[in-house]
C-alpha cells in the first residue's frame, strides 16, 4: 500500500524551478535567468505562470538531462499561456534542447541577440547604475 501511495505522489508532484507573476503587461517585473546551472536531480521544469503574464527568461545557462523535453509548465489549463512570455536563449547542455518544448504562444526560442539583451542585468533592471555599490559580482550583457 505504502508503495503504490508513493509512486501515485510521483505521478502527480510536478517540480518547477521558477513561477513567476505579472498582473499588468506593464509591470517592470520577472525572472531572468542567466549564466547559471539548471543541475537537477529530478525531472524538472523551467516554470509555470502564476499570474497571467508571467515573465521568465533563461539565458546561457546550462541545463542537466532531467530538465523535462516541454521545459515548461501549464498551472491550470490553458491559463496564461497565451499572455505570458516565456524565452530560452543559448543555453546548453542535455536538457537544453527546444524541440520539444511546448508550442504556446507566449514561448519564445530567442535567436536575436538583441532581443535577448532586453533580459540583461544592464537592461531589465539597469542593474549597472545600482549593483556595483553592492558588491555583487554580476555580467551586465550577454557573453560569448
Amino acid at each position: 500500500m505504502m508503495r503504490s501511495s508513493n509512486l501515485l505522489f510521483a505521478t502527480y508532484n510536478k517540480i518547477t524551478i521558477t513561477a513567476q507573476g505579472r498582473k499588468d503587461p506593464n509591470q517592470a517585473t520577472g525572472f531572468s535567468i542567466q549564466k547559471s546551472f539548471v543541475y537537477a536531480t529530478v525531472p524538472t521544469y523551467l516554470g509555470r505562470p502564476w499570474k497571467p503574464y508571467s515573465r521568465t527568461v533563461f539565458m546561457q545557462t546550462y541545463m542537466s538531462g532531467l530538465v523535462r523535453p516541454e521545459g515548461w509548465l501549464e498551472w491550470a489549463g490553458n491559463f496564461g499561456l497565451n499572455t505570458l512570455y516565456y524565452g530560452e536563449y543559448t543555453n546548453y547542455g542535455p536538457g537544453a534542447g527546444t524541440g520539444g518544448r511546448v508550442r504556446w504562444a507566449g514561448y519564445h526560442v530567442i535567436r536575436d541577440a538583441r532581443v535577448a539583451a532586453m533580459f540583461t542585468v544592464r537592461r531589465f533592471i539597469d542593474g549597472v547604475s545600482w549593483l556595483p555599490s553592492t558588491g555583487v559580482i554580476f555580467t551586465a550583457g550577454l557573453t560569448k
